[in-house]
């Protein structure tokens, strides 16, 4: 593909990692530093109501004038960008088994032509398709295949996502799934499972969650559910009448009760009393988010030989919120516990602050793709 996905194939350049959301847009400088990397430039700015929606860019015109007013201000002059689309109805990421004797012309079009059509929610025709080959298995018949990771996006999605950069005066010479970016942020924390151990990764954005689960970095399984920090907080202001807020200063503010004795939903620090219809309203739909979890997880299991899920590790903006993987663990009798991205790449970056850190998962992945 010259104008779609280019998640898996793309050569190596030198640019910055941006990540768009909702709420928000992440860009991330990265340079070499040694074995390992330093943060060069770090930037997030708001993006109004009405420009992104549901992993869709609704304004690219306005999208890119805050690109390029963010990239200007902060003096950074790149024309490459490496960046994202969230996981979502319009993306899929599965893997299929294809004959193992197949060279890479025949491999390319059985996967690209004949198998991705079996496997898109979207006609074939509407869609960018990559792959990847993985291991040599063999199959239940005793039959020699090999693993490919097929991945696909919607056309008219990975076209607003170069038109807007485009317009902004960048060239996108890397476009991947989201949740490819974070893998790739926390591999090392992801090594020290087992290979015959699944890890569920839970990035908790701004309007959804994207739910993976990964054996041996390879994600084999991925649900979005539309559940995610604005809806937590929308819970939580309307019981305290709170207006609505973009913001989730509030909700990051928050404590999750372990059990009913605690004093509940306390900003961390202190504050007394009891149970409050804020907090209330906020465990509410947090017990919602862990049934799509359990459900995620137990559809995963029953599809044929799967693995059992060894821990979830905590993503995203609503990971901030205190005590949440306590309270999934409790809930979900898995251990889980909350990605710190800044420390898994090992970056000095003392400029940003213990609640920010979480969120920062899916653009540092993407500086990894660009550092220079």
């Amino acid at each position: 593909m010259v104008n779609g996905l280019k998640s898996l194939v793309s050569k190596k350049s030198k640019g910055i990692g941006i990540e768009l959301a909702p709420d928000r847009i992440n860009i991330v400088q990265l340079r070499k530093q040694g074995q390992g990397f330093k943060l060069a430039n770090y930037i997030t700015v708001p993006v109004p109501d009405g420009v992104f929606k549901e992993g869709e860019i609704i304004d690219p015109p306005a999208m890119a004038e805050l690109i390029q007013t963010a990239l200007t201000e902060s003096k950074i002059k790149v024309k490459r960008v490496a960046t994202a689309i969230p996981g979502g109805r319009d993306t899929v990421t599965r893997i299929i088994p294809v004959p193992a004797e197949l060279d890479d012309r025949e491999l390319r079009e059985m996967v690209l032509n004949q198998e991705a059509g079996l496997y898109l929610p979207f006609p074939r025709e509407e869609a960018d398709v990559d792959y990847q080959k993985l291991g040599l298995f063999i199959d239940e018949d005793g039959i020699e295949k090999v693993q490919v990771l097929l991945v696909a996006t919607r056309k008219e999605i990975t076209d607003s996502y170069l038109a807007t950069f485009q317009q902004a005066g960048l060239e996108v010479d890397v476009l991947e799934i989201s949740s490819f970016s974070l893998i790739r942020t926390i591999r090392e924390q992801l090594r020290q499972f087992a290979p015959q151990e699944a890890v569920a990764l839970v990035d908790i954005e701004f309007e959804s969650t994207e739910i993976s689960i990964a054996v041996d970095g390879v994600p084999q399984f991925s649900r979005t559910v539309p559940i995610g920090t604005f809806q937590i907080q929308g819970a939580l202001s309307r019981a305290m009448n709170l207006p609505p807020s973009r913001n989730a200063d509030l909700l990051q503010g928050m404590t999750v009760p372990l059990n009913t004795m605690e004093t509940v939903g306390a900003p961390r620090g202190g504050g007394a009393g009891g149970a409050s219809p804020g907090a209330a309203a906020m465990m509410r739909v947090l017990g919602e988010l862990a049934d799509e979890l359990r459900r995620s997880i137990d559809f995963y299991l029953n599809q044929g030989e799967n693995l059992e899920v060894a821990q979830l590790l905590l993503a995203g903006p609503g990971a901030a919120i205190g005590q949440l993987d306590e309270f999934f663990t409790q809930r979900l009798s898995l251990p889980c516990s909350q990605i710190d991205p800044v420390a898994a790449l090992s970056l000095e970056a003392a400029e940003i602050s213990d609640t920010a850190r979480s969120g920062l998962g899916v653009v540092l992945g993407l500086g990894l793709r660009e550092a220079w």
